[in-house]
């Protein structure tokens, strides 16, 4: 028999996720580049060798990406992200008022995105939550122009089991030398996820509360106080917890009709 010789079986998929591995992502990146194979395994990652900003000569989008990518923990889901967050830019840049801008990058990119790691062979569930981060990744921009409640839980429930993983992009993004800038960006980030914890905690504390209180029950009954609201208060945190919160006249017409039927009970 003859002797068999090993192969590197190893994929563009694999190649690519021990390029993003380890502690220094950064200069396995940039040799990849520098060969040129990072543009047969990517081949819009080298487009992003452009200046953001010509007319003012901001940051290279290349150099940005390399460095969030650096920042990021090891986690590839992440790094992917990272890689691709702003793999849209070259498609979406336009000039305004002498100013360029990238209007929809992020959702441009997702697509981008999807498509790539498909060609790469990764499976379903990391191309959707890749996919996802890509397209969240800029949605925390508009937080310092102050953001209401709403619009905290929104970008909680879409972000979703995502939430902290975007959250690590987001402050991977910062490749700022202005250190009181990146500071501000950290403190920002720190106050988003101090308001969606305690949003949460709020929200698990009313669940556990029936949608109207004692006061309200007896009002709409003609009670007192006695054990017959216990039994009312009882019985509409059921409703709740199995039918959620129901608009107001539903929810005191259902009352109603517990309240007839209690008394059909005790007439029997």
């Amino acid at each position: 028999m003859g002797q068999i010789v090993s192969q590197d079986i190893s994929t563009p998929r694999d190649e690519l996720c021990e390029l993003l591995a380890g502690a220094d992502p950064a200069s396995r990146l940039w040799s990849a580049i520098d060969s040129g194979r990072m543009a047969e395994l990517v081949p819009e990652l080298p487009l992003l060798r452009m200046e953001q900003d010509p007319i003012h000569r901001h940051k290279d989008v290349l150099a940005h990406t390399v460095a969030v990518v650096a920042k990021t923990p090891d986690d590839v889901m992440v790094r992917l992200a990272a890689l691709f967050h702003d793999i849209g830019k070259p498609q979406t840049r336009s000039y305004e008022h002498g100013e360029v801008t990238f209007r929809h990058h992020e959702a441009v990119g997702a697509r981008m995105t999807r498509r790539r790691l498909t060609e790469l062979g990764f499976d379903e569930a990391m191309i959707n939550d890749v996919s996802e981060l890509v397209r969240l990744s800029g949605r925390f921009k508009g937080y310092a122009s102050g953001w209401s409640d709403s619009a905290v839980r929104r970008y909680a429930r879409d972000a979703g089991p995502l939430l902290g993983r975007l959250n690590q992009l987001v402050r991977s993004d910062c490749t700022t030398r202005n250190r009181a800038k990146e500071a501000d960006l950290h403190r920002q980030i720190d106050d988003l996820e101090c308001r969606i914890a305690a949003l949460a905690e709020a929200e698990r504390q009313a669940a556990q509360r029936p949608q109207i209180d004692g006061d309200a029950v007896m009002a709409h009954l003609g009670l007192s106080p006695g054990p017959v609201v216990g039994q009312a208060l009882t019985w509409l945190l059921e409703l709740k917890q199995s039918e959620g919160e129901l608009p107001t006249e539903e929810l005191l017409q259902r009352l109603d009709q517990w309240w007839v039927e209690q008394h059909c009970r005790e007439s029997l």
